[in-house]
């Protein structure tokens, strides 16, 4: 599963690297009202959460559709700027059907599939349909938010611009004064990797889960989702992120610029395991013979015949079993001499629920 961008035909110049303060604050937006899924920013929320005005986070809260379970694609700009004040700018320069479909349509997490047939809510029964079913799904709370958008889209819109800039005067503004420098480095290193060394040492550096096809002419994000998109006649932005991880976000919604928002991670890590890893391992564990194995393999290293002999097994039976576990890496296996004997690869088990996770945050 992934989401597949095509840039066969798009040119060096086309791809940009900078750091948006509007992607940054749906970021920690999202922090504040998911907490429970960012253990890495637990200092920065609580240290947050302690700060802000009351009234201010009830109204976060009321907006939370679009930061919550999934990011508003409209916090997601395709050309960042420098302040945010200029993007909000730029958002309040559309009209309000794409404001409106912007907002509520989201892309970028793939919570929910995108439907590429359907225009805005405000003019699309379907769409209006979809939007608000998403939001009934979430609480009475967010179903009253979108209703407020589609019925008065004007006023909506500046409520909302009046909501961001006073989470940026209420304790934006110094997170953002904190990883701004950091942000652009990172942007600018990116850029000179791919100038100098082409763009497969480039998503490399950028996430494990960021990969060029073996034609290079798409770039691949591994996520539980099956989309495709394209950056002929548009580009490409990258947007590091401090606040972002392990969420790695793409926009792909139909006509629009892709923008692939990645965490910066400041310490090293584990690298994440790829969705078809973990639904190999998971494969491998959904089966009560191969856990009959492993409850052996786990006390101490066994060879087949031993497996066989414990469980009543035949050994070609047992092999066929053990060669699915070892493929997907749940164990490993040592020969001495004619004998080859198998053991649990403790690491890679011990973080099975981690990889999960990960892979359904990401």
């Amino acid at each position: 599963m992934s989401v597949s961008i095509d840039v066969s035909d798009l040119a060096a110049d086309g791809y940009l690297f900078a750091p948006s303060p509007l992607a940054e604050l749906g970021s920690a937006l999202h922090l504040l009202v998911e907490p429970a899924h960012h253990a890495q920013q637990a200092g920065w929320i609580t240290a947050s959460t302690t700060q802000i005005d009351p009234d201010l986070m009830d109204r976060v809260i009321t907006a939370d559709y679009l930061w919550r379970t999934s990011r508003s694609d409209m916090l997601l700009p395709a050309r960042p700027k420098q302040t945010l004040v200029e993007e909000l700018d730029v958002l309040d320069e559309l009209d309000d059907e794409t404001w409106v479909h912007t907002a509520l349509m989201t892309s970028s997490c793939g919570v929910v599939p995108l439907r590429e047939d359907l225009g805005s809510p405000l003019t699309d029964d379907t769409a209006r349909r979809i939007a608000r079913e998403r939001a009934a799904a979430r609480g009475s709370r967010q179903l009253d938010f979108v209703d407020y958008v589609l019925t008065d889209p004007q006023t909506a819109r500046s409520w909302l611009r009046r909501l961001l800039e006073d989470c940026a005067t209420g304790f934006f503004n110094t997170a953002w004064r904190t990883v701004a420098g950091r942000l652009g480095v990172d942007a600018r290193h990116k850029r000179d990797l791919l100038a100098r060394h082409g763009l497969q040492r480039t998503l490399a550096a950028i996430s494990p889960a960021v990969t060029l096809s073996a034609s290079g002419g798409h770039i691949v994000v591994d996520k539980l989702q099956d989309r495709t998109t394209s950056s002929a006649g548009t580009g490409l932005t990258f947007m590091p992120s401090a606040f972002s991880h392990p969420h790695l976000l793409v926009v792909h919604a139909p006509g629009r610029q892709p923008v692939i928002n990645y965490p910066m991670l400041t310490t090293p890590s584990e690298p994440s395991l790829s969705v078809a890893t973990v639904q190999d391992r998971l494969h491998a564990l959904d089966h009560p013979v191969r856990l009959r194995l492993l409850r052996s393999i786990a006390r101490g290293p066994q060879t087949t015949a031993q497996l066989a002999d414990v469980w009543l097994l035949t050994p070609p039976e047992v092999s066929r079993h053990l060669a699915i576990l070892k493929k997907a890496g749940v164990i490993t296996s040592t020969r001495t001499g004619r004998y080859v004997s198998y053991e649990l690869d403790l690491p890679a088990n011990a973080r099975l629920g981690t990889d999960l996770i990960q892979a359904l945050l990401r």
